[in-house]
């Protein structure tokens, strides 16, 4: 796993006792880093595909893009200050975010039924990786980690089931 974004700053003290050790907490935190970067690169393509679909599905898929891209801004602040309360620093810029994230967004997607295969790839990719670091939190005790993830996994998959179903058969 690359780390594009560093999850120390030496004027933090990174001490806590919420009853797991440092490597615990720095497994979770970095898995989780990798969630919150692909989150927010997720909620900056849905937010794109809100702003520029066009067609006969303009009005649905409108209020739909946002709904999702409003989820995902609340759902990466709850992730963010996961991280925080397990005693790391969350990345905080734009460019780590996209060099430490690893799902596919095609910026050439201009049509709605590619924005929705795009998104639908997207989401079912974010669901993958939230799947995988929930079983990191389990292997570390984290129940708390565990909880948002499978929080997450129902968001995605349930998102990645409403675009396809918007997709001519």
């Amino acid at each position: 796993m690359s780390t594009a974004f560093t999850l120390e700053r030496s004027d933090a003290p990174m001490r806590n006792d919420i009853g797991m050790d440092d490597e615990q907490r720095r497994a979770v935190a970095q898995n989780l880093s990798r969630v919150l970067a692909n989150s927010y690169v997720l909620m900056a393509s849905t937010h794109g595909c809100h702003w520029n679909v066009v067609g006969p599905q303009f009005p649905g898929l409108h209020e739909l893009f946002e709904k999702q891209y409003k989820d995902l801004f609340n759902a990466i602040d709850d992730i963010a200050e996961r991280i925080r309360a397990l005693g790391y620093f969350a990345p905080a810029n734009f460019a780590a975010m996209a060099a430490e994230a690893t799902i596919e967004v095609d910026q050439t997607a201009n049509d709605a039924e590619a924005m929705l295969k795009m998104l639908t790839a997207a989401n079912e990719a974010l669901a993958r990786l939230c799947r995988e670091v929930e079983e990191v939190c389990d292997d570390n005790d984290d129940t708390a980690t565990e909880d948002l993830m499978n929080a997450r996994i129902a968001a995605h998959d349930g998102n990645a089931w409403m675009l396809r179903a918007c997709l001519p058969r």
